[in-house]
């Protein structure tokens, strides 16, 4: 197989995002590390694929996203949700975007959620741009470095798996951490409220007698 048909492939398999590429992009990467592929042309079509594919199902989510919205709209409780969504993604912005990113299925789930709630399209295009180059570069450089160091594909496999496992993993402990500390700082926030109102509480009542 040719230069041009590895990179037709890489791209093929990388835009949709419900296809397995870990272990193509790791092959990938070692193949540049061979000498075969040109790592920077691999890294360009895996991102610029990736981000092409990304774009494509926030456009859609975007365009036919209208019943959903009305759906979510007729029920409070829905509406709180899609309220809360948009909330998060406006005090956030670009880096919680791009985190969805890494989170399992949170590929399709971000792009459709922003679609749907008419995320700006070049703030979504600037957090998919960020996502898919790190991605891109974790998955083919996993293969490039296992291949160099190792001097073999299975290393170099066993080591894209594991980082992108580790970074799937590390994704979804991101929402439970971020949640956990609100939650602190609104404790914190509330105690010293209420600090503060006990500690005027008995001026103002000297005041009142």
């Amino acid at each position: 197989m040719n230069a041009l048909a590895i990179y037709g492939l890489l791209a093929l398999t990388t835009a949709p995002p419900l296809l397995p590429n870990a272990a193509l992009l790791a092959w990938a990467g070692t193949l540049a590390a061979h000498g075969t592929l040109h790592l920077p042309v691999v890294l360009l079509v895996v991102a610029g694929s990736a981000v092409a594919g990304d774009l494509v199902l926030h456009v859609m989510a975007r365009r036919f996203g209208g019943p959903a919205r009305r759906w979510l709209q007729r029920n409070d409780r829905r509406r709180a949700i899609l309220d809360r969504a948009s909330a998060q993604l406006e005090r956030h912005g670009v880096p919680f975007v791009a985190g969805l990113r890494f989170l399992p299925a949170g590929r399709i789930a971000g792009a459709l959620a922003t679609g749907v709630v008419r995320y700006p399209v070049r703030r979504y295009l600037l957090a998919s741009l960020i996502a898919e180059s790190v991605w891109a570069t974790y998955s083919v450089g996993a293969g490039y470095l296992g291949r160099a160091a190792a001097g073999g594909l299975l290393p170099a496999l066993v080591l894209a798996v594991g980082v992108s496992l580790t970074v799937a993993a590390a994704g979804a402990l991101v929402p439970v951490v971020s949640s956990r500390c609100r939650v602190r700082r609104e404790k914190k926030r509330d105690q010293g409220a209420a600090q503060r109102g006990g500690a005027t509480r008995p001026g103002s009542t000297l005041r009142e007698r």
